[in-house]
C-alpha cells in the first residue's frame, strides 16, 4: 500500500502516542518500529575550518517523516557535491523518533459491515517523524563565505521537498 499525503499528518494537533522502549517493553504503546528511511546524517568534510554556517528553520509546528527527510537531504547534498566538492560539511539537525499509526479502513459498497468501529483503534505503525517546533533547525550546512550562494540554493532545494514554511539563517561559525 501506498504512503499516505504528507498534509494529512503534518500538523501537531496532539499530544504523541507512541511510546517504545527498549528497557521497558512491557510499556511500549508501540510494539515494533517501522524502519527509517533516513540513515546517513553526515555529509562532507567534519574536519576543514569553516567560518560560516547555514541552518534551515522553521516557521511553523511541523511533523517531518524519515522519507521526507531523506529527499530533502538527496537533494541538498547532490547540489552541494556538485558544485562544491569537498568544501562543506552538511548534517541534519533534527532525528526522526515518533511513531506515526494509522488505522486502515475498509472504503466502497459493505465497508461498514467490515469496520471494528473504536476498538483497537490506535492502529498499526507506518513510518517514523521528526516533530519540530517554530525557530528550531532542520538542517545545517557549514561552508566557506565565498560559497554562501551555493550554500543558500541546496537549502532553497531541500525546503521544497519539505512541507512547512522554512527561513535560511546565516552566521559566523564557533567552535
Amino acid at each position: 500500500m501506498k504512503l499516505r499525503p504528507a498534509r494529512t499528518m503534518r500538523s501537531l494537533k496532539s499530544q504523541a502516542w507512541s511510546r517504545y522502549s527498549v528497557k521497558k517493553p512491557r510499556k511500549n504503546y508501540v510494539k515494533a518500529l517501522p524502519h527509517t528511511s533516513l540513515l546517513v546524517f553526515r555529509m562532507g568534510d567534519e574536519n576543514k575550518t569553516y567560518d560560516l554556517v547555514l541552518t534551515l528553520n522553521t516557521n511553523q509546528y511541523v511533523q517531518l517523516r524519515s522519507n521526507a527527510l531523506e529527499s530533502a537531504r538527496l537533494v541538498a547534498n547532490k547540489h552541494l557535491e556538485r558544485k562544491l566538492p569537498g568544501q562543506y560539511f552538511f548534517r541534519i539537525v533534527t532525528y526522526p523518533h515518533m511513531v506515526i499509526r494509522e488505522k486502515k479502513r475498509a472504503t466502497g459498497a459493505g465497508a461498514d459491515r467490515l469496520s471494528q468501529g473504536m476498538s483497537m483503534s490506535f492502529g498499526r505503525p507506518v513510518s517514523i517523524a521528526a516533530r519540530i517546533g517554530i525557530g528550531k533547525p532542520v538542517l545545517e550546512i557549514r561552508t566557506t563565505t565565498n560559497n554562501r550562494t551555493v550554500a543558500k540554493e541546496a537549502l532553497k532545494r531541500a525546503a521544497a521537498k519539505l512541507s512547512g514554511s522554512y527561513t535560511i539563517q546565516t552566521r559566523p561559525f564557533s567552535k
